[in-house]
């Protein structure tokens, strides 16, 4: 199958492996990536603890990998080729940006030591590396920090510096003058962290989403406004994110796509969408635990390849090192209308083919009247335009009538809905008043058994009394026998004295 049919068949929204021929990359996480004529760019990354300094290619229109051979600035660019190891030193947790013809790489770690971040270039014409000077106050070395494209700006947030201290200041980078300046920025910010990720909106607000710091992972959403530069912590809607760091994010429009991140013990296997003007989060789709799309440290950029915008992903560690190449076709936007609707005149156009599609059923006109050829198409040049007019009428009348029986067929299924919800609703208000009237006659019922048992009280609170004045009565009965017993005895020793004198 040819490359340009293979991503036209893929399905929308879904996360396929790419049929790469050849040799592959070594695995890796924590790399820089990026995208260029339709190329993906990885630049160093780590694997068991080691700093990798190549840069590999992947080309979208042969599905092949290569090896980027750098040239040393040093040379202008014209010695013989050399590794990469000996341009490029090896990088970890750092970041990549496209600006011209030229790749940035920004900060990161590696053996090399620096006090401040450093700039480093590809130009992807000459393939010349090398480092950039920069003045003003520049940000401590560091990596895992996040960069993002404002304008002519780069905007540095977070990160870890060398001796593993959290940072979560933010410095600008203006490329037009290679100088850096500190943002100072008002309200709360967000807590110190790294391996977060950062989006720009409207080149108006900068946002911060997840990260950790050495014993917390997050996953909260900071918006810095880039005009008042102040912190807000606004409240999002939509699905539940869980805590992650080492995730990637790449935005297209309006939408914030966020792939992959984990906590050190699981996996994020969701793909996230933040709307980031309504600040919904959603997920696109998921994955299982241990994909490699579930990993930490991988990548994920947007490409536009054969006119259709997609997701590549690269990279990342799961409990293993991973070097697949995934990548997600996006659904266009609108994509279930007629390209009628999709255009800034969509409103007028809609009207002209309702307007002539009325005139034609009113007035009747028959097009065959007029003076065509025998191709079908007049020889003068405004009965073409007129013919090619109502040719455009009648495909987007076509459209139109498709669109419509759409419409119909959802507003068909769309009502047994309501009318299928509305006699479930009616069957359980039925349900409601029988319980209801069930709950009213055992409360009636409870009712009468609190009053039998207050009766049933008052009758042993009587008998307790009678109990009382049986017991009283008892004791006098006793008392009196012992009183007739003591009477009786006295009698009956008194009438032998008188028998012993008698006698």
């Amino acid at each position: 199958m040819e490359v340009a049919n293979w991503f036209s068949q893929l399905p929308y929204e879904q996360w396929v492996p790419i049929p790469v021929s050849g040799t592959r990359p070594s695995a890796r996480y924590k790399h820089a990536a990026g995208v260029a004529d339709e190329k993906l760019y990885i630049a160093g990354g780590s694997r068991t603890g080691r700093y990798l300094p190549d840069v590999q290619v992947f080309d979208f229109r042969g599905l092949v990998w290569s090896s980027l051979k750098l040239k040393s600035e040093a040379d202008g660019g014209k010695s013989e080729e050399n590794g990469a190891q000996e341009v490029l030193p090896a990088t970890s947790d750092h970041s990549m940006v496209k600006w011209g013809n030229k790749l940035l790489l920004l900060g990161g770690h590696s053996k090399t030591t620096s006090d401040s971040m450093t700039v480093r270039f590809i130009d992807l014409e000459t393939h010349a590396c090398g480092f950039i000077e920069t003045s003003g106050n520049a940000p401590v070395a560091r990596g895992g920090h996040s960069v993002t494209l404002v304008g002519s700006r780069l905007i540095i947030f977070g990160g870890e510096d060398r001796n593993r201290r959290l940072l979560n200041d933010v410095y600008a980078l203006d490329l037009e003058t290679m100088t850096w300046d500190v943002v100072v920025a008002r309200q709360t910010p967000p807590a110190p962290r790294f391996d977060h990720t950062a989006a720009i909106n409207r080149e108006h607000y900068l946002l911060i989403f997840g990260g950790c710091s050495h014993s917390i992972f997050f996953n909260d959403l900071h918006v810095l406004d880039l005009q008042t530069m102040e912190w807000s912590q606004p409240e999002v809607q939509g699905d539940l994110v869980t805590p992650r760091a080492g995730h990637a994010g790449v935005t297209i429009g309006e939408n914030w796509y966020i792939v992959g991140g984990g906590d050190n013990k699981n996996g994020c296997p969701e793909t996230l969408v933040l709307n980031m003007s309504k600040l919904t989060w959603s997920a696109l789709t998921s994955v299982k635990e241990r994909d490699p799309l579930a990993s930490e440290g991988l990548s994920v950029c947007s490409a536009l390849i054969n006119g259709e915008r997609h997701l590549v992903a690269f990279g990342g560690y799961n409990g293993k090192y991973n070097n697949e190449v995934f990548v997600m076709r996006l659904k266009p936007s609108d994509v279930s209308r007629p390209k009628i609707f999709q255009s800034p005149a969509a409103a007028a156009a809609a009207a002209s083919v309702t307007a002539a599609y009325a005139l034609a059923k009113s007035e009747k006109l028959d097009f065959s009247s007029l003076n065509l050829n025998s191709n079908g198409v007049g020889n003068n040049p405004s009965e073409l335009d007129l013919a090619f007019e109502i040719d455009a009428l009648k495909e987007e009348k076509k459209e139109l009538e498709l669109f419509l029986t759409e419409v119909r067929a959802e507003n068909s299924r769309l009502t047994e809905k309501v009318d299928e919800v509305n006699g479930t609703h009616a069957e359980l208000s039925k349900e409601l008043h029988s319980v209801q009237g069930q709950l009213a006659a055992e409360r009636s019922r409870c009712f009468k058994l609190e009053a039998q048992i207050a009766e049933l009280q008052k009758i042993l609170e009587s008998l307790q009394s009678i109990e009382n004045e049986v017991q009283l009565l008892r004791r006098q009965k006793s008392a009196l026998e012992q009183e007739i017993e003591r009477s009786a005895a006295q009698r009956q020793g008194s009438g032998g004295v008188w028998r012993w004198i008698a006698g």
